[in-house]
């Protein structure tokens, strides 16, 4: 099913043909074809309307619907053929009915009762008059008649009879059960009462048909339109089209009736409770408006029912990890609809959240925005990761800043990370005032300033956003949340994109100052309506984009709002870590072919030796990470933070952990570094940094 937009007029050229009103010759004529009084001047300017009904304007549906209609065939012939055997009971029950009314009606003409009605009343005048020789000649003829009658009648039935019995002993098989089915048809017409249903009535599932009347009983049931009175059903909603097959489910569009005081909104306020009365998972129902661009009104509702749950399937690869370059201006593969329509989000000069509960997805999601940007060397990446695990740990290789974990050392890299973007950003601005509009004609990026001016677009993304705002007091939570309020609503027009992320949905890990002036929205699933409305925006969840219905089955899948009325629930294409790993190095290639490795991953040990080809040893690489922040670090701190970063340090020691660095080359300058006036048992960065090899050390 496709939407019709209806564009809007544009300005005619100077040589374009007047309008119709104003066709008019050079001597001031009305055109023949445009006089008032022509009467095929309406039937001229009446618009085009569809020829074929809507099932039949592609093959596509007309396959499905072929489909459909084979389908509950099948499923009527299954069902009565089931009930066949009960179908026979009664069929004989009306045919033995029929033959005794049959027999009982035929009797009074065999009998010739319409003669002995005349017999019997000459037998009486013949009792009371004995004499008149009239009347008694009149009675015997009577009788005589009557008798002539029943012979004839008689005959006629016993010839028949064996005329009809030679004749089918003689006929075919096929013959003498048309015979017998007809005879039983008979009997059982005569048998039947007329209010009896010979035949059970059987309502096909959704899944295989849907009908207009299981519309309004679901719409009327949940209060959307009138009961009637009496025999009266009520007021109908008028389907402006189907309901019909639309891939793997059914499509309706239908207007609600004028005079009930509803509208569209109050249909998708009420999504669960149609759900409940056509017997489907609210999951299964997508309805949205169809607004006037569309040809819709404010009563007008496009509805799509499922046949199953059509976010269960297993997710799509992400296209992007097959390419080797992407051009950040175009729109980012990013899933699936639940009817299998590809969706991509436009990211440049919008902003991005994503929320949700643990373990549903979220960063996964988020990370498919970010990979589009790995694959354009003229996008500089920015990241902050509050969690520190493995998600982003390979973004070192491409990111200008990167900050991992929550502690006291990430959280002031983040905060100077965000004074560094702001910096940018007012520079940005101040370049941008003054380029000529011949080259700046919006005040905005163009694809020529970008590489004119080095000015690539920053791709500002922040993982678990809540654990920044825990590790800090409320003053410095205020700060912080002003910075990347000021960097997502100034930061588009000078080319900032911000990427944030939080798990945990309430009001205070995602303050509405942040929350409402991001333009793009993305919600796995949440506990309730009010959680969906803090990551989606208020009043969402009425509109029908609503996070809450998900399950826990949905992984991958949440609500995605890119506007004030548009949102669709996604599937979102799958990009595992190993391939997300790979896009960083494909990214890094890129950006030194290019010029635009700069920063952190321009000078990051762990990735020029990724880069390079040259091994480390792995614990040595996880310690210089963790230690990113940090000149110095107590054993028992880098030691949690290694667990952090991966579960299997979860049992090594400070003994363990000496030998492995030890065996990597590491030598310890001291064994005891003083941190906030602590003096313990622990490591210098430099030692570390030292133990790389000679080649590493020189390429930095």
């Amino acid at each position: 099913m496709t939407d019709t937009l209806i564009k809007p007029p544009q300005d005619a050229p100077e040589d374009a043909a007047p309008p119709i009103e104003d066709a008019q010759d050079a001597t001031g004529e009305v055109e023949a074809v445009d006089r008032p009084d022509n009467p095929l001047a309406d039937w001229l300017t009446v618009p085009d309307a569809p020829i074929l009904p809507a099932w039949a304007r592609n093959w596509a549906s007309v396959r499905a619907n072929s489909g459909a209609f084979c389908k509950v065939t099948w499923w009527h012939t299954r069902y009565h053929a089931l009930r066949s055997p009960k179908y026979a009971v009664k069929i004989a029950g009306y045919s033995a009915r029929g033959a005794f009314r049959g027999g009982r009606r035929l009797w009074p003409v065999l009998a010739a009762d319409d003669h002995t009605r005349a017999v019997k009343a000459l037998r009486a005048q013949t009792r009371e008059k004995a004499e008149d020789e009239a009347l008694a000649l009149r009675y015997q003829a009577a009788h005589r008649d009557r008798t002539i009658a029943r012979r004839w009648r008689w005959g006629a039935a016993l010839g028949m009879a064996t005329a009809a019995g030679v004749a089918l002993n003689y006929a075919s098989l096929g013959l003498q059960m048309a015979a017998g089915c007809i005879m039983c048809g008979g009997l059982t017409a005569i048998g039947w009462s007329g209010e009896a249903q010979i035949l059970d009535h059987g309502t096909p599932p959704l899944r295989i048909d849907m009908s207009g009347q299981q519309l309004n009983d679901a719409l009327r049931a949940t209060g959307l339109l009138k009961q009637g009175k009496g025999d009266d059903e009520g007021p109908r909603v008028n389907c402006v089209m189907g309901p019909l097959r639309d891939g793997n489910g059914w499509a309706v569009i239908f207007d609600l009736p004028r005079g009930g005081g509803k509208t569209a909104v109050d249909v998708l306020a009420k999504r669960t409770a149609i759900a409940a009365e056509l017997g489907v998972d609210e999951i299964q129902v997508i309805m949205s408006r169809v607004r006037a661009a569309h040809g819709g009104n404010a009563g007008r509702v496009s509805m799509w029912v499922a046949d199953d749950d059509p976010y269960l399937a297993p997710p799509t690869t992400s296209p992007l990890e097959g390419l080797d370059t992407f051009s950040i201006w175009d729109a980012v593969p990013f899933g699936q609809d639940a009817r299998g329509n590809r969706v991509s989000v436009p990211i440049v000069w919008q902003s991005m959240f994503f929320g949700g509960l643990p373990r549903r997805g979220k960063t996964f999601s988020q990370r498919l925005l970010t990979a589009a940007g790995l694959l354009d060397p003229y996008v500089r990446h920015y990241v902050a990761d509050f969690k520190g695990g493995q998600d982003w740990i390979q973004m070192r290789q491409v990111a200008h800043r990167l900050v991992l974990g929550a502690e006291e050392d990430a959280i002031l890299a983040f905060k100077a990370l965000l004074k560094e973007l702001l910096r940018e950003m007012e520079r940005r601005f101040s370049i941008l005032r003054g380029l000529p509009t011949s080259i700046c004609p919006e005040g905005k990026l163009t694809p020529e300033v970008v590489k004119r001016y080095n000015m690539p677009f920053v791709l500002f993304t922040v993982d678990e956003l809540q654990e920044a705002f825990l590790a800090v007091d409320d003053q410095e939570r205020e700060e912080l949340i002003n910075d990347m309020a000021r960097i997502a609503r100034r930061g588009p027009a000078a080319g900032f994109i911000s990427n944030y992320a939080s798990q945990r949905p309430d009001a205070k890990s995602v303050p509405t100052k942040l929350r409402e002036i991001i333009t793009i929205r993305y919600s796995t699933q949440v506990t309730d309506q009010t959680s969906s409305d803090m990551v989606l925006g208020k009043g969402k969840a009425a509109q029908g984009a609503d996070a809450s219905v998900l399950s826990e089955e949905h992984k991958g899948v949440g609500v995605l709002v890119t506007g004030p009325a548009s949102f669709v629930t996604v599937k979102a294409d799958m990009l595992e870590t190993a391939g997300f790993n790979t896009m960083c190095s494909k990214g890094r290639a890129l950006r030194e072919a290019a010029g635009q490795l700069t920063g952190d991953a321009a000078h990051d040990p762990s990735a020029i030796a990724e880069a390079s080809g040259v091994a480390i040893s792995p614990v040595l690489s996880d310690c210089l990470t963790v230690m990113r922040h940090s000149v110095k670090m107590h054993t028992v701190d880098l030691l949690a933070r290694l667990e952090n970063l991966d579960e299997d340090y979860g049992d090594w020691d400070a003994e363990r952990l000496a030998k492995e660095l030890d065996d990597a080359g590491v030598k310890r300058t001291t064994k005891q570094v003083n941190i906030g006036g602590k003096n313990l048992a622990g490591y210098r960065r430099e030692d570390l940094e030292a133990a790389m090899p000679a080649e590493l050390l020189n390429a930095r």
